[in-house]
């Protein structure tokens, strides 16, 4: 299923962040024993057992008082109730059941939605005991568990993927019976997003306006150029908290997500006046661990003032910021004046051809193992390292397997070493490339 989408709801300060970071295998939420400190929408990709969704850690509310506490977190929990396909509902089993517990508890019940309610610290058998009571709320799935310590995260993430079905996506079909690329607008808002889409389309497809965040959904428009047929979609940018004061932005972010999933190429829009920032980085990366292909649009360069070498330098700090994939086609559009946005479309044909690339196994090892020959793999454990063979893997995203008689000792600098050699004897700009060493 693309872009099975989980979202971990619950009061503040019951550990969601923690058990976000446990899923994730990485320490990216804030964690702070203060309530409330989850200000983000934070967002990422979790792993189990080969398959991939997405997990979305909501942040807790701290209540003001009675009336807004529970205006606020009906909000929020409509919100997950609506977007995501699975609820993590997160529990305390230090505190017991409290009034916020059962009344978003109450919300979630009423929901077709499937919930598993996660009863955390459980990290000793008398917290299990006082854990009990959670059964009383009335969840058929109830998971006990430490998300510090990781205990019992595994049997939750077992009952996760089996909701995560294999069903092909509907897709829409060209002429000749091939499935048309997909190619999602995404950035941060105001960055341009609807303007390219309707310059493009050469139509008021979609409301544009001065108002950052004016995009909710995600729009799917059917397009021809160049006499290729492929699908545009705009999503709703993706921002950070503290610069919204509404809950649409939890809309935003999950829709963008599943545009990204359903898209073949990303077309990234930047803004020219604020160049690349640390969001603008982290979308990037969302979309290249996601395997997509990427084209990156700054636009509003019409705005910009310009010497003999602006676009050069421009390009340049941009790509440092993106390093170590930079291997990234840069082009630089006004989607007001529909300056070179056609050749950003090409680029992005360019891009998905590229993706879709296949190197035969003979030319493959010709050419690869003549370069590690004259570039050998450092000595592992006294061990001589040698690569005997290599072959494509038939995936979506560009996968090559080096076999290796020691496989371990190959380490990431020699990976970026063969992944280079890789780009500088076949195109494959604009795509991820991964690489799996495998033993002989």
């Amino acid at each position: 299923m693309p872009g099975f989408t989980v979202a971990i709801v619950g009061r503040p300060n019951v550990g969601k962040s923690t058990l976000f970071n446990r899923l994730l295998e990485q320490r990216k939420a804030i964690v702070d024993d203060q309530s409330g400190v989850t200000r983000d929408r934070q967002y990422g990709i979790a792993d189990w057992n080969g398959k991939i969704f997405n997990v979305i850690d909501t942040g807790g509310f701290v209540a003001r008082s009675e009336d807004v506490f529970e205006r606020e977190i009906r909000k929020q929990v409509h919100i997950a109730v609506d977007e995501a396909d699975l609820i993590l509902f997160v529990c305390d089993t230090t505190t017991g059941i409290t009034l916020q517990d059962e009344e978003m508890a109450d919300v979630l019940r009423r929901s077709t939605k499937p919930v598993l309610l996660v009863v955390n610290k459980v990290d000793n058998q008398e917290r299990a005991l006082y854990a009990t009571e959670f059964y009383s709320l009335g969840f058929e799935k109830t998971f006990l568990l430490s998300s510090i310590s990781g205990s019992g995260t595994g049997e939750v993430l077992d009952e996760v993927v089996t909701y995560i079905t294999d069903e092909a996506e509907a897709t829409e079909l060209d002429k000749d019976g091939n499935p048309l690329a997909k190619f999602a607008i995404i950035g941060q808002p105001n960055a341009g997003k609807s303007t390219l889409l309707n310059a493009l389309v050469n139509e008021e497809r979609t409301i544009v306006s001065e108002i950052a965040g004016t995009t909710r959904d995600t729009i799917h428009t059917h397009y021809n150029l160049f006499g290729k047929d492929f699908i545009l979609i705009d999503t709703a940018g993706i921002r950070k908290k503290k610069n919204v004061h509404e809950d649409l932005e939890f809309y935003s972010v999950i829709r963008a997500i599943k545009a990204m999933d359903e898209a073949d190429v990303c077309m990234m829009l930047v803004d020219a006046e604020t160049g690349m920032t640390a969001q603008d980085v982290s979308i990037f990366s969302l979309a290249t661990r996601k395997g997509k292909g990427v084209v990156i649009l700054v636009n509003k360069w019409d705005l910009m003032k310009k010497e003999t070498n602006t676009a050069r330098d421009f390009e340049k700090a941009l790509k440092e910021r993106l390093e170590p994939f930079t291997d990234v086609p840069v082009i630089f559009i006004s989607a007001k004046d529909k300056t070179r946005i056609f050749q950003g479309m090409e680029k992005a044909l360019e891009v998905n051809d590229n993706r879709g690339r296949r190197i035969t196994t003979s030319v493959l090892n010709e050419i690869m193992l003549r370069e590690i020959e004259r570039y050998p793999a450092p000595f592992y454990r006294g061990y001589s390292v040698k690569i005997k063979f290599v072959q494509q893997i038939p995936t979506a995203v560009p996968s090559f397997a080096f076999f290796a008689n020691h496989p371990d000792g190959i380490k990431e600098p020699y990976k970026n070493f063969l992944e280079n050699k890789l780009r500088s004897h076949f195109n494959f700009s604009g795509v991820p490339i991964r690489i799996f060493i495998r033993k002989k």
